[in-house]
């Protein structure tokens, strides 16, 4: 099971929330096992409900290289704004290897 952010644990894994004054980011981790069975997806609906009933906006961010998470974010309403450089230990991270988000 994963570990619950301030919305607790659910079946298929754990909600996290990071806020700041205009934006609350959303992150989702799945226990493995339990994905392809679409509760992420309504997890994540019923939080950005929340978040907009407060008066702030749902943001979503992820590598380029997470396409669960991509497709996730994509299925649940969100769209790219824009790309960002990701940076590891000091040096921005190339499209070109293969690293997990």
């Amino acid at each position: 099971m994963g570990r619950g952010g301030p919305y607790g644990t659910h079946p298929g894994g754990g909600l996290h929330l990071l806020h700041g004054t205009r934006y609350e980011d959303v992150a989702v981790h799945t226990a493995p096992g339990r994905t392809r069975h679409h509760l992420a997806l309504a997890c994540v609906n019923a939080l950005c409900v929340d978040i907009g009933a407060r008066g702030h906006i749902p943001s979503w961010n992820c590598s380029v290289h997470d396409r669960a998470s991509r497709l996730l974010s994509w299925s649940a309403g969100f769209r790219l704004v824009r790309e960002y450089i990701r940076y590891a230990v000091g040096s921005p991270v190339g499209s070109r290897r293969n690293l997990s988000a």
